[in-house]
């Protein structure tokens, strides 16, 4: 298992070229994957598990890895092999990535069988799955004997927050690669470089996003995205009472609800045209009765996402909560670490002396409770009433 050094210091460019340029903070696990790439002895591998917190990178690095090894240059980036590995229109790279509960068994199943097909135009047959802690039992029995039995030419790339997250019979039989979250400088830098954001903004977001790329991204280039950070934060210094509880976890998922319809909204509806286009709608020889199955599975799909969605904008929120506690441990503590919340450090002060670290540690337990509750069948409203309750300020 390889892990990546911090990178802390002032970042001068990407650690690597071509494909590799945008796994900032990730020098030994790029390394790693290069010498695969190269055909170094014991270094290549025919299943791989890519673990690493959110926002790390995992699947930038599986499609990266992907991209290389179809690469005649080991990777360059400019290439056609390497422009339609990354964009998932190879014709032998599978990309999967599920906005669902889960990858059943029957998705599986059709990986398995392409899996074991020879590379029709590229080097390897490879198959990356960015999401596979959602591969349910039933999918892990049919994706075992793949992974145990491989093609010569197939590789299988996994994509988890951690081994834990993946049966272990699957996750013995892969080589393992651990990420880590890139430094704030290296997660500013590269927004500045990338997507052309100013130097304070990026800086802002990036520590706000606490290193994850993507959200750094969200939060520099979205005002929304600022706006609805910055009502989260509020919650804390405004919960005084019982009625402030239960109208702040009311508010949390209004606002989680409003911001998947407004993510999902044409999706769904372009979803439904195309299947009402597919299945005769309008013409005389469509068969809406027969088709009522269909939609159905449709509708369902989708209420399957929009949950799915919900339940990632509210573990945002409560990891915004979580990071303005550890704020508060920081001063009370005296680490010296930096905020997270700068833009906060008066109200942060005022609550660490109002407040004692232990009261402190179980408000970030709370939290971490009510993450872990919204990943069952515990009601929304329900986790977020009890954990509001439990960040009371007495």
């Amino acid at each position: 298992m390889t892990e990546a050094v911090s990178t802390e210091r002032a970042w001068t460019g990407p650690s690597a070229p071509g494909v590799w340029a945008e796994l900032v903070g990730q020098e030994r696990s790029v390394a790693t994957l290069r010498r695969a790439v190269a055909g170094e002895p014991h270094a290549m591998s025919h299943a791989w598990l890519i673990t690493g917190p959110p926002g790390s990178g995992r699947s930038n690095a599986a499609r990266a890895f992907a991209a290389a090894l179809q690469c005649e240059r080991g990777g360059c980036g400019a290439c056609t092999a390497c422009r339609t590995s990354l964009s998932g229109a190879h014709p032998d790279v599978t990309l999967v990535r599920t906005e669902l509960l889960s990858i059943g068994v029957d998705e599986v199943r059709e990986l398995v069988r392409r899996a074991s097909m020879s590379p029709t135009l590229g080097r390897w047959q490879v198959i990356v799955v960015e999401d596979a802690d959602r591969v349910t039992e039933r999918g892990a029995d049919a994706l075992l004997k793949s992974i145990e039995e491989p093609a010569p030419k197939t590789v299988w790339l996994l994509c988890a927050p951690t081994a834990d997250d993946v049966v272990a019979t699957i996750r013995s039989r892969c080589r393992r690669l651990n990420l880590q979250t890139p430094g704030v400088r290296a997660v500013a830098e590269l927004l500045q470089q990338r997507d052309g954001i100013e130097a304070t903004t990026a800086l802002s977001a990036a520590r706000a996003a606490q290193g994850h790329i993507g959200r750094a991204r969200m939060l520099a280039r979205s005002e929304d995205a600022r706006k609805r950070r910055g009502a989260v934060l509020r919650i804390p210094f405004e919960l005084d009472d019982l009625g402030d509880c239960l109208r702040a976890a009311a508010t949390l998922l209004e606002s989680s609800t409003a911001e998947v319809a407004a993510t999902t909204a044409d999706q769904d509806a372009k979803e439904k045209a195309a299947l009402q286009e597919a299945l005769g709608f309008g013409t005389k020889g469509a068969r809406p009765r027969q088709a009522q199955a269909a939609m159905k599975e449709l509708e369902d799909q989708q209420k399957a996402r929009a949950k799915r969605l919900q339940r990632d904008a509210l573990d945002r929120a409560l990891t915004e909560l979580t990071g303005l506690y550890r704020d508060v441990l920081c001063v009370q503590t005296g680490s010296g670490a930096d905020l997270v919340n700068d833009e906060l450090a008066p109200r942060i002060a005022v609550m660490a002396r109002r407040s004692s670290p232990e009261a402190i540690l179980r408000r970030i337990d709370a939290l971490l409770a009510c993450r872990e509750a919204l990943e069952t069948n515990v009601a929304p409203l329900l986790a977020l009433e009890s954990t509001m309750i439990s960040l009371m300020n007495s």
